[in-house]
């Protein structure tokens, strides 16, 4: 095809755009969504007409559902948790380079990737003089191997940003300065798009950029320029109608949303947000497309209108060129587009509510909660410290609701007039505030409110995702003992957008998703088998205190809303945002092509992705886990903290070393990440009688954690199978739940349906996801043989044969780019071997 640009011009610069027009005599491109717009334009500037060619177009611009297509993403985005293993895959790929006698400088992003470290503050600190320093001081002592290993990335790759720990959480840093919306690049203008590692990436939806989350072998595929293959998928239109009533909450809002879009089995698809939208300001939008994997969806998008520019300038940033470009491309909203289906949501029907005690859409209204605890604590005992129901922590923190002023001033504003009637939580409760980034701090200073959430105990513990990704730190030593000793069924509430089993901490019943007014609500309460709505929150001087005695109303959060729009604001917070603290500035690590990987390191070690084996058809295989349906990528994937009685932590022992740290700390070292897959205290292996990561090895019918009896599988070259039932991998997008899973041994997992991320990933590491309408009835000492794998091809349907009996299984690979990754073994591999031919 003939692709043709013009030229648009702001400021007196002529710049170069590719205008969607030109498509127009052979397409109806004004009835599009927003979302595909920019997807067109993506492939109209990148077309090659070899990856991204005229299918591309076509089925983009006639929404070919299922059909396949290819864009470039113009940035990359990751937090430290995934990032380090990217950059430890890059480093190890120059060595490879090194071996093969090819040139190790070439190894470099193409793409450009910024790096925000978030991920590694836990919350040991929490009340007191300056936990933050306490807390920072920690992280710094635990992580300066990795540390290390990002400082030398980020002077030794090109086309990489870090912003040191201390700055504020990814998504939020990403809204709040290093999305631009619309990029100007070599005298080019173009709609930004982004893909990141961490699946709440598609928060920057709210402001209109088209942006999502993938696993992490995806992103860095898209660093070094592998085109992005996808299906086109449906698109959802979402209708908003009505207001909200007052004492309604964006939080609210967006844990009805996710309810009903869950409902609506929106996975894999887009969702666009159009009709009453002014009605939602750029953050609140932006707390709804972050929870999109919560609901199931690709994106949450909000085209780009006024409330989008009057974000961006409060923001300190440029709009002018923005309204020009989407205006001229038509990408300005204007009205609903052409959608695969409709669903409507009106605000004026949203009550408030927490969401829990398992999962991020099991929605309870307010007046409900009450009746949901005491069913959930049937069979507890009240403790020497805490009773039956207690809250035992509570947190404002995650990404969800930290970009939001309203809650946040809300939080800060309910604080007060609960000091001022001499209410505060119980000191059994580990209270802590986690803002989204440093403008958050100042604009509750500026307010006066900072004080008045310090206390009741929600004092600034740091900057990072903290309790929403399990890391809360510990519970007060004599709590957590005295719900142990005595059967005491707990709960957390967090302004989180992740509560699932186990996630949260493992000694609790369970943990509810709420505001952080709510969050400071039940703090204050400090039980969860109350009704706000009737049941006093406390009392003062005798008298009861209720709820509605101390909740601000919508005019007087708005009178603090100018101190969180001020631009200056930003621009101080911001103007130092890539330079670190003490602690980071006074790191002593060089850069140089190669990284030297240190055999003693306990952190980074040279991973062996390049060479693994493509898998074969299986024969004599063994069924390695049966699990039921909602296996989430926190069962699978390494999460938390490691204890010391655990296989990884047996292993750490036996290397001299004392500081276990969590998980996520140690994705650079696959020895420990694969002693700690599927180990989750919470996980339901049926082959065994209880929770928890154990297997039966057969032929010996011996009970064993999964790694011993990967080991001793891999020692008689057994290839290993999972069965599962619905929604297979659901949750964070956490590559390593398909790394442990490929480094165990597991060749193909069988399931009725898999999360759109985690399939993904399984594929990029060369392991078979296979479909079936019903799991068969199994023990878990079967014999499994599947045929058709040695010569796979896209959605084929490959023979299962369990103990001789047959099924009939259809292979989930979509693309041809997935299915030269299963082909060669996994995606790094390939990306090597195709450079390097």
């Amino acid at each position: 095809m003939n692709i043709q640009h013009k030229t648009i011009n702001i400021n007196g610069r002529n710049l170069k755009y590719y205008p969607l027009s030109q498509l127009a005599g052979k397409y109806d491109i004004d009835s599009l969504p927003y979302s595909f717009k920019i997807m067109l334009e993506n492939v109209l500037r990148n077309y090659d007409g070899v990856d991204i060619d005229d299918r591309s177009i076509e089925n983009i611009a006639k929404l070919k559902s299922g059909s396949e297509m290819a864009f470039k993403p113009s940035r990359v985005i990751f937090q430290d948790y995934t990032g380090v293993p990217i950059l430890v895959d890059l480093a190890a790929m120059r060595e490879y380079y090194r071996e093969n006698k090819l040139n190790p400088d070439d190894v470099n992003p193409a793409t450009k990737s910024d790096l925000v470290i978030d991920h590694s503050i836990i919350v040991d600190s929490f009340r007191g003089n300056e936990p933050i320093i306490l807390n920072m001081k920690d992280e710094f002592s635990r992580n300066v191997e990795r540390y290390d290993f990002l400082k030398w990335s980020q002077q030794s790759f090109k086309n990489v940003r870090i912003v040191p720990p201390g700055h504020g959480i990814v998504h939020q840093i990403n809204l709040e300065y290093l999305s631009s919306v619309a990029v100007i690049e070599k005298d080019e203008i173009f709609p930004e798009s982004l893909i990141g590692a961490d699946s709440h990436t598609t928060m920057i939806g709210g402001i209109g950029v088209l942006g999502w989350g993938v696993g992490g072998l995806e992103a860095e595929a898209s660093m070094l320029n592998e085109p992005y293959f996808m299906n086109v998928p449906e698109v959802v239109g979402v209708n908003i109608k009505g207001n909200m009533q007052t004492g309604i909450t964006p939080t609210d809002v967006v844990l009805y949303i996710t309810k009903t879009l869950r409902s609506k089995n929106v996975v894999g698809k887009f969702v666009e947000f159009y009709g009453n939208i002014s009605a939602l300001t750029a953050q609140d939008r932006a707390t709804i497309s972050n929870m999109a994997p919560e609901y199931g969806a690709t994106i949450g998008y909000f085209p780009v209108d006024s409330e989008t520019l009057k974000y961006l300038q409060g923001t300190d940033r440029n709009t002018e060129y923005v309204e020009k470009y989407f205006k001229e491309q038509g990408l300005f909203y204007n009205g609903p587009k052409k959608y695969s289906e409709t669903v409507e949501i009106d605000l004026s029907a949203i009550k408030s509510a927490v969401a829990g005690p398992k999962n991020p859409d099991e929605l309870v209204n307010i007046e409900d909660v009450k009746g949901k605890i005491e069913e959930i604590i049937k069979g507890g005992n009240n403790g020497r410290l805490v009773k039956n129901g207690a809250v035992v922590l509570s947190a404002i923190t995650s990404c969800t609701n930290t970009s939001d002023p309203f809650v946040l001033l809300g939080a800060g504003l309910l604080a007060k007039k609960a000091v001022q009637h001499h209410l505060v939580p119980a000191q059994t409760i580990k209270t802590s505030l986690a803002p989204g980034s440093r403008v958050v701090t100042e604009y509750l200073e500026k307010a006066g409110l900072m004080e008045y959430l310090n206390k009741i105990g929600f004092e600034l513990v740091g900057y990072g995702c903290t309790t929403c990704i399990g890391n809360a730190g510990p519970l007060i030593p004599e709590v957590q003992n005295d719900i142990l000793e005595n059967n005491v069924k707990t709960f957390a509430v967090l302004s989180g957008n992740r509560n699932f089993e186990g996630r949260i901490n493992p000694y609790i019943a369970g943990a509810f998703l709420a505001s952080p007014m709510l969050v400071v609500a039940f703090s204050i309460a400090g039980r969860m088998d109350i009704d706000l709505t009737k049941d006093p929150i406390g009392t003062d001087s005798g008298k009861p205190v209720y709820l509605k005695d101390i909740w601000p109303t919508n005019d007087e959060i708005k009178e603090y809303f100018h101190l969180a729009m001020d631009p200056e604001v930003y621009r101080q917070e911001y103007s130092d945002v890539f330079k670190g603290d003490a602690n980071w500035e006074s790191m002593e690590s060089t850069g140089g092509t190669l990284f030297n990987f240190k055999g003693d390191s306990s952190y980074i070690k040279m991973p062996p992705w390049m060479y693994m084996e493509p898998v074969r058809d299986i024969k004599n295989g063994r069924i390695f886990a049966i699990f039921g349906d909602k296996i989430t990528t926190d069962h699978i994937s390494p999460a938390g903290p490691i204890s010391k009685d655990s296989v990884a932590g047996k292993y750490l022992l036996s290397l001299g070393v004392d500081e276990m740290n969590t998980f996520g700390a140690r994705r650079g070292n696959h020895e420990v990440m694969i002693r700690g897959g599927f180990s989750n205290p919470k996980i339901r292996n049926l082959m065994v009688a209880k929770s928890g990561g154990n297997t039966v090895y057969y032929p010996d019918a011996k009970e064993m954690s999964f790694y011993d009896a990967a080991m001793k599988y891999k020692e008689n070259n057994v290839p290993l199978v999972i069965f599962a039932g619905k929604q297979y991998g659901s949750g964070s997008s956490r590559d390593w739940a398909a790394k442990v899973t490929a480094l165990l041994g597991v060749k193909a997992v069988i399931a009725e349906s898999f999360e759109r991320i985690h399939r993904s990933n399984l594929v990029d590491m060369g392991i078979v996801p296979v479909q079936v309408d019903t799991l068969p009835d199994l023990k878990g000492d079967e014999i499994v043989d599947i045929e058709g794998i040695n010569n796979i091809s896209i959605g084929k349907e490959l023979s299962i044969k369990i103990n001789g009996k047959t099924l009939k299984g259809k292979a989930l690979i979509n693309t041809n780019a997935e299915l030269n990754y299963v082909k060669t073994g996994n995606i790094l591999k390939y990306i090597a071997l195709n450079t390097k031919n």
